[in-house]
């Protein structure tokens, strides 16, 4: 079965992996699942179904009355493995209007709600400016809005990197204005009017190549139940979970985590985790105070 597999062209197996998330997640599949989500004939979504009952014939059993295909009780999956972050990724995609209903894999959605967040004003422009200029290893000339600094002013960065920290969206660049690199938050940077040769790599980015680890574990003030509750929210194993990241990042993983303070600054229920490698991560039993955002 292997072999048959490698031959697969990469739509087939799409197919296939659809017709197993459904049989997964929803219980069955039918030809007009196929045909709504792929475009495929009627003829192209059977054959897509016998193929795949060729390679799992215990997943699925065809169902009379409901005139569908339905989980089989022997079900074990063969073309992805089920990932709940995946399925709640694309729920949410769904419902905050990222991923149209219709690309979806879920066939039923569940009513779905979350705390809201604020609209960051990333302007497409800014963003495919910056994007280039990480493929093409240049430095743009942008004119930046920081905190520390009542007015925008000009800089030159060179970005080589995107990333998130929750909430809003950063490149990570070398500044030559202050000569290192730093987060520069996309929705601050109100206009680029140039692009040059740059002399600094991703490879000098230290914080951003290294990477640490968090030894997290319940809050020890909390009973023995509410730390078996913990542990199961953030999938421990013996009493602690390890969460690796970025050195670059890892002041916004800590205000993430509620480790940016000290653990006795708040109740143990609202606390819930330690860090239990404080030295390690910091190199002194201390946490971080300042903020890594220009």
């Amino acid at each position: 079965m292997d072999s048959e597999r490698l031959e697969l062209r990469w739509g087939v197996e799409q197919r296939l992996e659809f017709i197993e998330f459904r049989l997964f997640w929803e219980g069955h599949v039918n030809r007009s699942d196929l045909m709504d989500q792929f475009g495929v004939s009627v003829n192209q979504a059977s054959t897509d179904l016998n193929r795949y009952i060729g390679f799992a014939p215990d997943n699925m059993v065809y169902d009379k009355s409901a005139r569908t295909y339905v989980r089989g009780s022997e079900f074990k999956p063969q073309f992805l493995e089920p990932d709940a972050s995946r399925y709640l990724a694309q729920l949410r995609s769904v419902a905050d209007g990222i991923l149209d209903r219709e690309d979806a894999w879920i066939a039923n959605l569940p009513p779905y709600a979350a705390a809201p967040t604020p609209v960051r004003g990333v302007n497409p422009a800014t963003l495919r400016s910056v994007v280039g200029a990480i493929r093409r290893s240049e430095a743009i000339e942008v004119k930046y809005q920081s905190l520390s600094s009542p007015e925008p002013r000009w800089r030159w960065i060179a970005p080589h990197a995107i990333a998130f920290d929750g909430f809003r969206w950063h490149t990570r660049a070398f500044c030559q204005t202050d000569d290192c690199f730093k987060d520069f938050l996309l929705s601050r940077m109100l206009e680029i009017r140039g692009s040059g040769e740059s002399n600094k790599s991703a490879d000098d980015d230290q914080d951003w190549l290294s990477e640490v680890t968090l030894e997290v574990g319940p809050h020890p003030e909390l009973s023995e139940t509410q730390a078996k509750v913990i542990a199961l929210d953030y999938g421990m194993q013996g009493g602690k979970a390890n969460i690796t990241v970025r050195r670059a990042l890892l002041y916004y993983a800590l205000r993430r985590l509620g480790l940016d303070t000290e653990p006795t600054a708040r109740p143990p229920q609202d606390q819930q985790i330690i860090l239990l490698n404080a030295d390690a991560v910091f190199g002194a039993p201390k946490y971080l105070a300042r903020s890594a955002i220009q």
